[in-house]
């Protein structure tokens, strides 16, 4: 089976790819840069040109391919809009898969999208997985809630450094996964009968605020957070004021989502039967106690090597004497 990933060079795409060549499937992936895009050809996948933003590229992308497997989404930093990336782009790439023929189409979305009509991204989420439904491919769509590898540099690089800790609203408990975990669904998508032409959650083992998350980093750092709140409304009124800019109208679409995690609902959702169909069980999953703790003991440990290298250093150094050696 030949899969074309898309978005492979970003946090989670990078570990689906990993995880499919580790299965031994033939890979592909779209990028945009070679040069990004090298260490998966280290890895054993096949770069491949093109852009969603420019369908005629497609084509060719997906020539013998057996299965999509769509990871890309706009970035905070593109020039391009979430409108332009996550929705004319999805459509193509949808659109050119049907042309081609491809037998599996497996999409990342987010959890509970139906509920937010007025941020951008969800609604944009909530239209792509209609219009891929209504496609006539053989689809599976995972709704996801958020990465536990973000959660670093939110808040374990900020507490170790005693840099501030920025907490919105009335912060949402989120069920944060682990993207390695996450890639194990998206490659049992690929053969499981079960998750054909359905949706399903896909989500850590349990929800978390970003106080618990706080709490638990200080427990277990040792480090004392400093926390400062930014008022939603404060949010609200920068959003509306850029939006007058059309060079600030992806950052509004951006800041948009702030909604979303200052709710107050929480992003979560049973995951029995996500857990059944796939065919993976949940002692299997990685808890976000287990996850931070990995991360601050690497932290500690790469201290204390640290030190001791510039302990053992300072010893070699020959002591210096006011008095002239004798020839």
């Amino acid at each position: 089976m030949t899969i074309l990933i898309v978005g492979a060079t970003g946090t989670l795409g990078r570990q689906v790819a990993r995880h499919a060549i580790e299965e031994g499937y033939e890979v592909r992936c779209l990028v945009r840069s070679a040069k990004k895009g090298a260490f998966l050809k280290e890895w054993g996948a096949q770069l491949v040109p093109g852009d969603l933003c420019y369908p005629h590229t497609l084509e060719a992308a997906l020539d013998g391919v057996t299965a999509v497997i769509d990871v890309a989404t706009s970035r905070p930093t593109d020039s391009l809009s979430i409108k332009q990336v996550d929705w004319d782009g999805k459509v193509a790439l949808i659109q050119a898969a049907v042309a081609a023929k491809v037998e599996r189409f497996i999409f990342f979305s987010i959890l509970n999208n139906q509920d937010y009509p007025e941020v951008p991204l969800m609604e944009i989420k909530r239209c792509t997985e209609l219009f891929l439904a209504e496609s006539g491919l053989n689809y599976t769509v995972l709704q996801l809630a958020g990465f536990m590898q973000g959660l670093i540099g939110q808040y374990g690089i900020p507490i170790l450094e005693a840099q501030p800790v920025w907490v919105t609203g009335e912060s949402s408990p989120i069920a944060y996964m682990d993207t390695i975990d996450i890639a194990k669904f998206a490659i049992k998508a690929l053969k499981a009968e079960e998750t054909q032409n359905k949706t399903f959650p896909v989500v850590g083992t349990r929800a978390w605020s970003a106080q618990e998350i706080i709490n638990l980093c200080q427990r277990l750092s040792g480090k004392t957070a400093r926390i400062t709140r930014m008022p939603l409304n404060l949010l609200r009124s920068i959003r509306n004021m850029i939006r007058f800019f059309q060079w600030g109208w992806n950052v509004s679409d951006r800041l948009a989502f702030t909604e979303v995690l200052a709710s107050g609902k929480p992003l979560d959702a049973p995951m029995d039967e996500t857990y059944k169909a796939f065919g993976i069980d949940k002692s299997e999953i990685t808890t976000l106690e287990s996850y931070l703790q990995e991360y601050f003991n690497r932290i500690t440990k790469k201290l204390k090597e640290l030190d001791y290298q510039q302990n053992k250093g300072k010893k070699k150094k020959e002591k210096r004497t006011p008095f002239k050696q004798s020839s």
